[in-house]
């Protein structure tokens, strides 16, 4: 499938739509309107591709409403070569926007089919960066310390292990609480034993899940 005119028309519609709703970094609104969010989905969701809805993936997951996407991203407020860790591969569309704006991506997805999947498809739009297979909780502390932390998953509270994995000065960006809302959560770390956490409106991610063998 191909990216024509009319996807890249819809695009800047979404783009419009999405900065009406209060999103104001063009870096983060110019990323999306260069991302073919239709070659992400399955085909029978692909004529709702502009639509600023989540849809699903496959293995439980869904692919991100572009508002959520857009909001998560500018709260990072990235820079170009910074390395930033992603939690949920999932569709690997947060993670293409990341790659567009020039972060250093390390990706983790613990469903092993859209593992699979999104590491094939990811470069075949020009899209490189680092793909895990393993359980979020734990993180990359081989690879740390990161600029940035993405969490595209609802997690309970704040994960210690990754906020130790986040380099002082650093942001993480994640949905903390349970149930099917939480709150988009702004954690900066200001040294290694204190951080500042301020709270950005309310959405609905599936839950962040804990490595199958882990029996806690």
């Amino acid at each position: 499938m191909q990216d024509t005119f009319k996807h890249q028309g819809l695009r800047r519609k979404l783009i419009e739509e999405i900065r009406q709703k209060g999103i104001v970094d063009e870096n983060v609104l110019s990323a999306i309107g260069k991302i073919p969010r239709h070659l992400f989905m399955d085909n029978a969701f692909v004529n709702f591709a502009y639509v600023d809805k989540a849809f699903p993936i496959g293995s439980g997951q869904t692919i991100s409403q572009p508002f959520t996407v857009a909001k998560q991203t500018e709260l990072l407020s990235i820079k170009p070569y910074e390395k930033v860790l992603e939690i949920g591969t999932g569709s690997g569309y947060q993670a293409a926007v990341l790659i567009v704006m020039e972060a250093n991506v390390y990706t983790i997805e613990r469903q092993q089919d859209l593992y699979k999947k999104t590491k094939d498809f990811l470069p075949t739009i020009g899209c490189k960066c680092h793909f895990f297979y393993g359980d979020g909780y734990k993180g990359l502390p081989k690879f740390a310390p990161f600029h940035k932390i993405i969490i595209t998953c609802g997690a309970p509270e704040i994960p210690e292990e990754l906020l130790e994995q986040l380099k002082v000065g650093g942001k993480m960006v994640a949905p903390i609480g349970g149930g099917n809302i939480q709150q988009m959560q702004l954690i900066e770390k200001i040294s290694d034993t204190e951080h500042k956490v301020t709270t950005h409106g309310s959405f609905s991610f599936v839950p962040m899940l804990k490595d199958k063998d882990d029996s806690g």
